[in-house]
């Protein structure tokens, strides 16, 4: 399914808040922060001509964070980006001064953050930044995960210290969930989607997903013409869109953000000029988009600076981890989970569909940029779905413009 965004806001300026989240200054204290993480690197951006001629397009360049922060995931720019945050605001307010990224270790700010617990729901990715965030500043952390959390997910975000706490149902009644026991304990909820009157936190967590675009920018030869991402509550796609309209202005790309249609919110939210509920079904193969309801954040941006919303199927999001795990030609190999290539599933869609191609101004000379939000975060998983009997085709469909 495709559709072009037909809102009212479309191409209106982002709210002042938005803007000043998101903008080429809030990516530059995200990498400040990050510069103070032992692990620290950039992540890899890798070209892939092969795939492009296929697509008929001039370049495809895909964002690889699977390589992020020992994490595996563009999640850990998220919310162990906020957990610290929020632990040096908390210790400068205590203190009674400024408390900078260079004092995180000091005694008195450890001593601050270990009467702090953060929490928060998760598919995976996100409870494992939250969590990596606590480890590092010495708080605790409240994990809750909900029935379609696999083992090895659980046990990935446990390994850092965190409390793991099961919660009935999808990840929305999760969310639910975990706002209702913090609120009771008193803990900090760092969510990646956002509702009414808790917008605040879930902003921070997209301002963490800027620095990989502005990582993305530097490597580029040139500015890409056309962005594929993919959506779940909508946070990475919000912020890579917003970051891009904010530091490119006119010369923006053309945004597309894409759905799992089985998990369609934004879509849906998108035909219906409003924030809506997607008709809870079978799960997605997409794991970690898995997600029912949209952030209202992420809707309120995407309104604005999305030009184009689609959905792609399980099957093309399997065939893209396959593709990129046996590139053809001289293109590289990239480790995509199952979430991973959804974006890039969008872009192989588009293209092959000559209506869509022209509605989005796909050609030859088109400059195409995704991100492979996810590794094999779930190495069981991966290995069934692109080396097991199940896996599906490696060949991307070709096209011509």
């Amino acid at each position: 399914m495709f559709l072009l965004n037909t809102h009212p806001d479309h191409r209106k300026p982002l709210l002042p808040a938005d803007a000043d989240c998101l903008g080429g200054a809030a990516a530059d204290e995200v990498e400040r922060q990050l510069r103070h993480r032992e692990n620290y690197a950039v992540t890899p951006l890798h070209a892939l001509p092969g795939l492009a001629a296929e697509l008929g397009v001039g370049a495809v360049h895909v964002k690889d964070e699977g390589h992020r922060l020992g994490l595996g995931s563009f999640k850990a720019l998220g919310g162990s980006y906020v957990v610290v945050k929020l632990v040096l605001e908390e210790a400068s307010r205590r203190l009674g001064r400024p408390v900078d990224i260079a004092e995180l270790q000091a005694p008195e700010v450890r001593a601050v953050a270990a009467g702090m617990t953060f929490s928060c729901a998760t598919d995976g990715n996100h409870g494992r930044s939250v969590a990596q965030g606590a480890q590092l500043v010495g708080a605790q952390a409240a994990i809750f995960v909900h029935s379609g959390v696999s083992e090895e997910r659980i046990a990935a975000i446990a390994r850092f210290g965190a409390t793991m706490i099961r919660a009935e149902g999808t990840y929305d009644d999760s969310v639910a969930e975990a706002a209702r026991v913090s609120q009771d304990k008193g803990w900090t909820v760092v969510s990646d989607t956002s509702w009414p009157g808790y917008e605040r936190i879930p902003g921070l967590v997209m301002q963490g997903y800027t620095a990989l675009v502005a990582e993305a920018l530097r490597q580029m030869p040139q500015p890409p013409t056309h962005v594929f991402v993919q959506v779940g509550v909508g946070g990475i796609a919000a912020a890579v869109a917003a970051h891009l309209a904010l530091v490119l202005g006119e010369t923006r790309p053309v945004f597309v953000a894409v759905d799992p249609v089985r998990a369609a919110c934004m879509f849906e939210s998108a035909r219906a000029g409003e924030p809506v509920k997607a008709t809870v079904g079978e799960p997605t193969v997409m794991a970690m988009l898995d997600c029912y309801e949209p952030s209202l954040v992420a809707w309120r941006i995407l309104s604005r600076v999305a030009d184009a919303f689609m959905t792609v199927e399980d099957a093309d999001a399997v065939a893209v981890m396959n593709r990129l795990a046996r590139p053809a030609g001289n293109d590289p190999v990239v480790v995509a989970g199952e979430s991973g290539g959804a974006g890039l599933a969008g872009l192989i869609r588009a293209a092959a569909d000559p209506a869509i191609r022209a509605k989005l101004g796909l050609d030859a000379i088109s400059r195409v940029f995704v991100v492979n939000t996810e590794g094999a975060t779930d190495p069981e998983r991966y290995a069934e779905l692109v080396h097991g009997d199940r896996a599906a085709p490696v060949s991307a469909p070709a096209s011509k413009p």
